[in-house]
């Protein structure tokens, strides 16, 4: 995964046609942003799942019966509505901490 990561910085690194070498630092801090929203996205889906499969799947198999298929959707719903919940009070209280400053 590292050299992703450095493959994906590598070829935006120049700033201009000049090429001098130069860093854009508000360029790299887009592209760290950009990772970190990712990170955040797919933690975000392995969670539910894993706290979604183990609620609602009772004997693994190979297909879902119709509970097993309402529960994860429920599950599903359940999560993301708690998840939306957090991150609009957690983003409120920043804001008010910022305008505090």
């Amino acid at each position: 995964m590292e050299s992703g990561f450095s493959s994906d910085f590598g070829s935006d690194f120049g700033s201009g046609s000049g090429g001098g070498g130069k860093l854009d630092p508000g360029l790299i801090m887009e592209q760290v942003k950009v990772q970190i929203a990712v990170a955040n996205a797919q933690e975000l889906l392995q969670r539910m799942t894993d706290k979604c499969f183990r609620k609602c799947i009772g004997k693994p198999g190979s297909s879902l019966d119709n509970s097993e298929q309402k529960c994860i959707a429920m599950c599903m719903d359940r999560y993301m509505d708690s998840w939306n919940t957090v991150s609009r009070a957690y983003n409120s209280r920043l804001q008010r901490e910022r305008a505090n400053m």
